[in-house]
């Protein structure tokens, strides 16, 4: 961790810790607003205590950020038992050509993993390991560090996280494509979509593919895992070509969601999902789809990707 002086101006050292802060509380919490609001508590703490007797500012605040989150997401995971289907975190989205000058808190999510597949797994962790994991793993820190920040033995982290880590190796791709191959990937997939072509489609799909969705019970979705990729082809496929028969209007956009490219889909002008798509060895393992719209409130959608919708084109002989 960097070296500061609690002596420095206590809002302008607060301010250089708070990308970190963020990262670290939105992790944990998979919410922006809960982590933007975690954050601040840590300031009015910061700016309540005795400074001139911490030594190690920065150490001291990711300490109370991690305590904070943790007691958060235990209030949390008790609200997520009755969560209706699977839950997905709330995207950070941006825009995939950023020309503006990000942020610190943009160039933060860009360095550290903060996928949506990365997410997922991290909801199967209790909120000890959660931050154990994090800090460690994500943040760098040494497991002194770790054991001052949950108030633990080095010993106790150490286990914590071996076992966060066992869980999340399992959700993350054996081989990422390189960003822009992936959007490469996914630009020839919103294509196919648009165009209706089946074909294109499935070929862009592995076999074994999977769709997990978050409609939080206030829009349909799936209540379990789709499986296969022809399964996915068809489902997107008749998707398409539902809207063309009602006379809805589809436009996908290349995005930056949670620091990988992704898809945000809009109907007749409204976003109607956020789609992250994992991909391996060149082809579609998984898509996670968000549709929830009390986590899509507040997300800027960037221009459609420009290009045509070509002719509908029928499956093959193959689908029955």
């Amino acid at each position: 961790m960097q070296t500061s002086s609690a002596t420095d101006d206590p809002l302008a050292l607060f301010e250089r810790h708070r990308p970190r802060l963020f990262g670290l509380a939105y992790r944990m919490l998979g919410q922006r607003a809960d982590a933007e609001d975690l954050v601040q508590e840590a300031w009015l703490r910061w700016h309540g205590a005795e400074r001139a007797g911490i030594e190690q500012p920065e150490a001291w605040l990711v300490s109370v950020t991690t305590r904070l989150a943790i007691d958060r997401l235990r209030r949390l995971r008790a609200e997520r038992e009755h969560y209706q289907g699977f839950w997905l975190p709330e995207p950070l989205v941006q825009p995939w050509a950023e020309e503006a000058a990000p942020s610190a808190e943009d160039l933060l999510e860009r360095a550290h993993d903060v996928s949506t597949a990365l997410m997922f797994v991290l909801e199967q962790l209790t909120p000890d390991e959660r931050a154990a994991f994090l800090l460690r793993e994500i943040f760098d820190a040494d497991y002194a560090e770790v054991a001052q920040a949950l108030g633990r033995s080095e010993a106790a982290c150490r286990q914590l996280v071996h076992r966060a880590r066992s869980h999340v190796q399992a959700g993350r791709p054996r081989f990422a494509a390189p960003p822009e191959a992936h959007a490469a990937l996914l630009q020839r997939f919103a294509q196919a979509v648009q165009g209706g072509n089946f074909a294109q489609i499935q070929a862009l799909f592995a076999p074994d593919a999977e769709l997990i969705s978050d409609g939080g019970g206030k829009v349909p979705s799936f209540g379990r895992v789709l499986e296969t990729g022809r399964r996915l082809a068809l489902l997107y496929f008749a998707t398409t070509r539902r809207m063309r028969r009602n006379g809805q209007q589809q436009s996908l956009h290349l995005a930056r969601v949670n620091g990988l490219p992704g898809l945000l889909r809009c109907i007749d002008g409204e976003l109607e999902s956020v789609q992250t798509l994992l991909v391996e060895d060149g082809l579609i393992r998984c898509i996670y789809t968000l549709r929830n719209p009390d986590k899509l409130a507040g997300v800027a959608v960037p221009a459609p990707l420009p290009f045509p919708a070509g002719p509908a084109a029928q499956p093959d002989g193959q689908m029955n």
